[in-house]
């Protein structure tokens, strides 16, 4: 199972997406799970030929865009 360098360029293809669906109306505490949701059907497509790769690969890329999201802000924001 050979991940690739450039399933990372995904996260922020989830990121914006995400975005784009809270802007339309999803609520911020469906947001993760959306994240998630798109990593993995975004993986499962990059990785046609291995199922395991894809939903593994999708869910780092889904985690990883909602943690790079929430780190970015909770860095930009005031307490």
């Amino acid at each position: 199972m050979d991940i690739t360098i450039y399933d990372v360029a995904l996260v922020p293809l989830v990121m914006g997406v995400v975005q784009v669906a809270k802007t339309l109306g999803l609520s911020n505490r469906f947001a993760p799970l959306l994240s998630v949701f798109l990593g993995v059907i975004i993986g499962v497509a990059t990785s046609p030929n291995d199922l395991l790769k894809g939903i593994i690969v999708g869910i780092a890329v889904g985690l990883s865009a909602v943690g790079l999201y929430s780190g970015t802000k909770n860095t930009i924001e005031k307490e």
